[in-house]
Protein backbone atom coordinates (compact mmCIF):
# COMPACT_ATOMS: atom_id res chain seq x y z
CA UNK A 1 0.00 0.00 0.00
CA UNK A 2 1.42 3.44 -0.90
CA UNK A 3 2.46 5.70 1.98
CA UNK A 4 0.08 8.37 3.19
CA UNK A 5 0.63 11.93 4.29
CA UNK A 6 -2.22 13.39 6.38
CA UNK A 7 -4.43 10.54 5.12
CA UNK A 8 -3.71 11.24 1.44
CA UNK A 9 -2.01 8.52 -0.58
CA UNK A 10 1.39 9.70 -1.80
CA UNK A 11 2.89 8.31 -4.99
CA UNK A 12 6.47 7.22 -4.54
CA UNK A 13 9.08 6.93 -7.26
CA UNK A 14 9.58 3.38 -8.49
CA UNK A 15 11.55 1.32 -10.97
CA UNK A 16 9.98 0.41 -14.29
CA UNK A 17 11.34 -1.14 -17.44
CA UNK A 18 12.32 1.45 -20.06
CA UNK A 19 9.16 2.32 -21.99
CA UNK A 20 8.33 4.49 -24.97
CA UNK A 21 5.56 6.43 -23.25
CA UNK A 22 8.17 8.31 -21.19
CA UNK A 23 9.93 9.61 -24.31
CA UNK A 24 9.21 13.31 -23.65
CA UNK A 25 10.47 13.18 -20.06
CA UNK A 26 13.47 11.02 -21.01
CA UNK A 27 14.47 13.45 -23.77
CA UNK A 28 14.18 16.38 -21.34
CA UNK A 29 16.55 14.50 -19.02
CA UNK A 30 18.97 13.90 -21.91
CA UNK A 31 19.01 17.66 -22.55
CA UNK A 32 19.70 18.30 -18.84
CA UNK A 33 22.59 15.83 -18.78
CA UNK A 34 24.15 17.39 -21.88
CA UNK A 35 24.32 20.87 -20.32
CA UNK A 36 25.18 19.83 -16.75
CA UNK A 37 28.44 21.59 -15.83
CA UNK A 38 29.04 19.50 -12.69
CA UNK A 39 29.33 15.97 -14.10
CA UNK A 40 30.34 14.37 -17.39
CA UNK A 41 27.53 13.12 -19.62
CA UNK A 42 26.70 9.53 -18.56
CA UNK A 43 27.77 6.90 -21.09
CA UNK A 44 24.21 5.68 -21.64
CA UNK A 45 23.12 9.12 -22.88
CA UNK A 46 25.66 8.93 -25.70
CA UNK A 47 24.53 5.33 -26.28
CA UNK A 48 20.95 6.34 -27.16
CA UNK A 49 20.26 5.50 -30.79
CA UNK A 50 20.40 8.88 -32.63
CA UNK A 51 17.08 8.24 -34.40
CA UNK A 52 15.44 7.62 -31.01
CA UNK A 53 16.03 11.27 -30.18
CA UNK A 54 13.83 12.43 -33.06
CA UNK A 55 11.38 9.66 -33.97
CA UNK A 56 8.86 8.09 -31.56
CA UNK A 57 8.95 4.70 -33.29
CA UNK A 58 12.76 4.68 -33.08
CA UNK A 59 12.47 5.49 -29.36
CA UNK A 60 10.19 2.46 -28.94
CA UNK A 61 12.85 0.33 -30.67
CA UNK A 62 15.54 1.83 -28.42
CA UNK A 63 13.64 0.99 -25.23
CA UNK A 64 13.01 -2.56 -26.51
CA UNK A 65 16.75 -2.95 -27.20
CA UNK A 66 17.63 -1.79 -23.69
CA UNK A 67 15.15 -4.22 -22.12
CA UNK A 68 16.45 -7.07 -24.31
CA UNK A 69 20.01 -6.48 -23.05
CA UNK A 70 19.15 -8.40 -19.88
CA UNK A 71 19.01 -11.57 -22.00
CA UNK A 72 22.12 -13.24 -23.41
CA UNK A 73 20.64 -13.06 -26.93
CA UNK A 74 20.12 -9.28 -26.63
CA UNK A 75 23.64 -8.35 -25.51
CA UNK A 76 25.72 -6.28 -27.90
CA UNK A 77 29.41 -7.05 -28.51
CA UNK A 78 31.57 -5.66 -25.71
CA UNK A 79 28.73 -5.68 -23.16
CA UNK A 80 27.51 -8.16 -20.55
CA UNK A 81 23.86 -8.89 -19.80
CA UNK A 82 22.43 -6.04 -17.75
CA UNK A 83 19.07 -5.12 -16.35
CA UNK A 84 18.37 -1.44 -16.97
CA UNK A 85 15.57 0.16 -15.00
CA UNK A 86 14.15 3.66 -15.04
CA UNK A 87 13.35 5.45 -11.79
CA UNK A 88 10.10 7.33 -12.35
CA UNK A 89 7.50 9.32 -10.50
CA UNK A 90 4.29 8.85 -12.47
CA UNK A 91 5.20 10.08 -15.97
CA UNK A 92 8.44 11.78 -14.89
CA UNK A 93 11.77 10.13 -15.71
CA UNK A 94 14.07 10.78 -12.72
CA UNK A 95 17.01 8.50 -13.40
CA UNK A 96 18.28 5.16 -14.56
CA UNK A 97 20.09 2.27 -12.97
CA UNK A 98 21.82 -0.70 -14.59
CA UNK A 99 22.67 -3.98 -12.90
CA UNK A 100 25.35 -5.87 -14.78
CA UNK A 101 24.77 -9.59 -14.31
CA UNK A 102 28.49 -10.40 -14.25
CA UNK A 103 31.80 -8.58 -14.22
CA UNK A 104 34.59 -8.47 -16.75
CA UNK A 105 38.12 -7.36 -15.82
CA UNK A 106 37.28 -3.89 -17.19
CA UNK A 107 34.04 -3.68 -15.19
CA UNK A 108 35.93 -4.71 -12.05
CA UNK A 109 38.07 -1.59 -12.48
CA UNK A 110 35.68 0.99 -13.92
CA UNK A 111 32.03 -0.06 -13.85
CA UNK A 112 31.04 -2.57 -11.20
CA UNK A 113 27.77 -4.44 -10.97
CA UNK A 114 25.54 -1.42 -10.44
CA UNK A 115 25.66 2.01 -12.04
CA UNK A 116 23.11 4.78 -11.59
CA UNK A 117 22.46 8.33 -12.70
CA UNK A 118 19.88 10.86 -11.51
CA UNK A 119 18.85 13.64 -13.89
CA UNK A 120 20.27 16.99 -12.77
CA UNK A 121 16.90 18.57 -11.84
CA UNK A 122 16.11 15.61 -9.53
CA UNK A 123 19.42 15.47 -7.66
CA UNK A 124 19.83 16.08 -3.93
CA UNK A 125 16.36 14.68 -3.22
CA UNK A 126 17.36 11.19 -2.06
CA UNK A 127 16.66 9.45 -5.36
CA UNK A 128 20.10 7.87 -5.78
CA UNK A 129 19.98 6.44 -2.25
CA UNK A 130 16.49 5.05 -2.84
CA UNK A 131 17.45 3.68 -6.26
CA UNK A 132 20.45 1.77 -4.95
CA UNK A 133 18.42 0.44 -2.01
CA UNK A 134 15.67 -0.76 -4.37
CA UNK A 135 18.24 -2.34 -6.70
CA UNK A 136 19.93 -4.54 -4.08
CA UNK A 137 17.14 -7.15 -3.86
CA UNK A 138 17.00 -7.23 -7.66
CA UNK A 139 20.75 -7.83 -7.79
CA UNK A 140 20.33 -10.61 -5.24
CA UNK A 141 17.64 -12.22 -7.44
CA UNK A 142 20.23 -12.26 -10.25
CA UNK A 143 22.63 -14.24 -8.05
CA UNK A 144 24.78 -11.32 -6.89
CA UNK A 145 25.40 -11.66 -3.14
CA UNK A 146 27.71 -8.65 -2.96
CA UNK A 147 27.53 -5.95 -5.58
CA UNK A 148 30.63 -4.08 -6.66
CA UNK A 149 29.57 -0.42 -6.78
CA UNK A 150 31.90 2.46 -7.47
CA UNK A 151 31.99 6.20 -7.88
CA UNK A 152 34.50 8.77 -9.00
CA UNK A 153 36.98 9.66 -6.26
CA UNK A 154 35.65 13.20 -6.06
CA UNK A 155 31.91 12.35 -6.09
CA UNK A 156 31.16 12.79 -2.39
CA UNK A 157 27.38 12.54 -2.91
CA UNK A 158 27.67 9.13 -4.57
CA UNK A 159 30.13 8.02 -1.90
CA UNK A 160 27.47 8.77 0.72
CA UNK A 161 24.79 6.94 -1.28
CA UNK A 162 26.91 3.80 -1.42
CA UNK A 163 27.90 3.95 2.24
CA UNK A 164 24.30 4.56 3.42
CA UNK A 165 23.39 1.39 1.53
CA UNK A 166 25.99 -0.65 3.42
CA UNK A 167 28.95 -0.23 1.08
CA UNK A 168 32.27 -1.37 2.52
CA UNK A 169 35.25 0.35 0.95
CA UNK A 170 37.36 -2.08 -1.07
CA UNK A 171 39.93 0.43 -2.26
CA UNK A 172 40.56 3.83 -3.80
CA UNK A 173 42.20 3.82 -7.20
CA UNK A 174 43.52 6.72 -9.19
CA UNK A 175 40.00 7.39 -10.53
CA UNK A 176 37.49 5.42 -8.43
CA UNK A 177 36.32 4.56 -4.94
CA UNK A 178 35.26 0.89 -5.08
CA UNK A 179 32.85 -0.71 -2.60
CA UNK A 180 31.31 -4.09 -1.91
CA UNK A 181 27.62 -3.66 -1.08
CA UNK A 182 25.75 -6.63 0.44
CA UNK A 183 22.48 -7.58 -1.23
CA UNK A 184 21.22 -9.54 1.79
CA UNK A 185 20.85 -8.78 5.48
CA UNK A 186 19.93 -5.32 6.72
CA UNK A 187 21.20 -1.81 6.15
CA UNK A 188 20.24 1.24 8.14
CA UNK A 189 17.52 -0.63 10.00
CA UNK A 190 15.80 -2.03 6.90
CA UNK A 191 15.85 -5.65 5.86
CA UNK A 192 17.16 -6.47 2.38
CA UNK A 193 15.75 -10.03 2.42
CA UNK A 194 12.27 -9.06 1.25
Amino acid sequence: MPPTLAGIMVAMPEFIDPIGTLRTSFLAAVAEFRVDPDYPVPWYIDDVDPQALVAPEAFEAYTARVVDERNSWGVRPGFVPMTTLWWVDREQFLGRLAIRHRLTPALEKFGGHIGYDVRPSARRQGHATAMLAAALPIARSLGISEALVMCDRTNIASQRVIEINGGQLLDVTEQKRRYWVPTTGSVGGRTLDQ
